[in-house]
């Protein structure tokens, strides 16, 4: 055909109304095998495409979602945003990125709907909203968070157990004989983030070993770059006595660890032991390839595109869902696995 094919072409080719072509497309029921049949042959010949956009549109919706994360250039987050990207997609949706800087008023627009003629849910990875913040969020539009919870109930959330997955990492640790095992990036107080529950997970770790719990070895950091873990790492670098074993709580933080150890002539494995979190791609190129927990991203980006589309088609259900999916611990050079 010289235009594109209309769902009145279809009826024609296949001798139906324009109604019957509408429920076929859309799966309805009471529709006969013969018809449904001849209704597909027609779409295949004429070559006829649905108008997602007419159609969303129709029902109030614009077929995009939004993803806010704190910084596309933090390598997690990047990974996890293709990975998000591609979820939509096959469910035919467009993603649109928003990036927050982790700054609370950011993350607080995005919550109330900030684009929301734009989108019709939002993906967030919060890194400042409060309890209060979730409680009383705009429960017009849907969400779906990332990260940590931070309020029982209030919203559907993916994540991994950070609690369990620091306490293999520190596991694997003490096996290995490492005994004074610095934490770059933890916390022991405040909110209930990614930070402290790590560090929870580290200290049952010790606890369950019977290794005595120091405090000055949690080392906090103002932000999660590799600038960051490299400073940390050579201010521990120069206690006596000096760590033996870095926990990094993200892999940037362990990448800029393993560079002082570098300018410390320090060989990791051989004088100290580093692990990191999140797998990024760069952990598995590094010298020497970083040791590092790796959260299934792809499930997480799944699973937190389905949940916001069952949100968006059922918009009364009133129970949270909360799902954890798969990590691993990927053992490597920078504790002593070698290729």
């Amino acid at each position: 055909m010289a235009t594109r094919p209309r769902i009145k072409d279809v009826a024609e080719y296949a001798g139906v109304s324009p109604k019957t072509v509408s429920n076929v497309i859309n799966d309805f029921e009471h529709v006969s095998e013969h018809t449904r049949a001849a209704v597909r042959e027609a779409i295949e010949a004429l070559g006829y495409r649905v108008n997602l956009a007419g159609r969303q549109l129709r029902q109030g919706r614009t077929g995009m979602i939004t993803l806010a994360v704190p910084e596309l250039d933090v390598a997690y987050f990047s990974e996890l945003a293709k990975h998000v990207m591609a979820a939509a997609d096959r469910r035919g949706r467009t993603v649109l990125l928003h990036q927050t800087g982790g700054v609370r008023e950011r993350e607080l627009s995005a919550l109330h709907g900030f684009d929301a003629q734009f989108t019709d849910g939002i993906i967030l990875s919060p890194l400042s909203l409060t309890p209060r913040d979730l409680a009383t969020r705009d429960t017009r539009l849907p969400v779906v968070l990332l990260g940590e919870r931070q309020a029982p109930g209030a919203v559907d959330h993916v994540g991994i157990d950070n609690v369990a997955a620091a306490r293999e990492a520190t596991e694997h640790l003490l096996a290995r004989g490492r005994r004074t095992i610095a934490v770059v990036g933890g916390a022991v107080r405040g909110r209930q983030g990614t930070d402290r529950l790590r560090t929870k997970g580290y200290q049952s770790a010790l606890r369950a070993a019977h290794v005595p719990f120091t405090p000055d070895l949690i080392v906090p950091v103002e932000h999660y770059h590799w600038q960051d873990g490299a400073r940390a790492a050579a201010a521990l670098l120069e206690r006596q006595p000096r760590p033996d074993a870095l926990l990094c709580l993200n892999d940037h933080l362990a990448l800029g660890a393993l560079r002082a150890l570098h300018e410390a002539g320090l060989r990791a494995s051989h004088d100290l032991d580093v692990v990191g979190f999140d797998d990024i791609e760069a952990s598995r190129f590094s010298v020497p390839s970083l040791t590092t927990i790796a959260p299934d991203k792809e499930a997480i980006a799944d699973s937190a595109v389905s949940l916001l589309i069952d949100r968006i088609d059922r918009p009364d259900s009133e129970d949270a869902i909360d799902r954890l999916v798969g990590h691993r611990l990927a053992v490597r050079e920078s504790t002593g696995e070698r290729p």
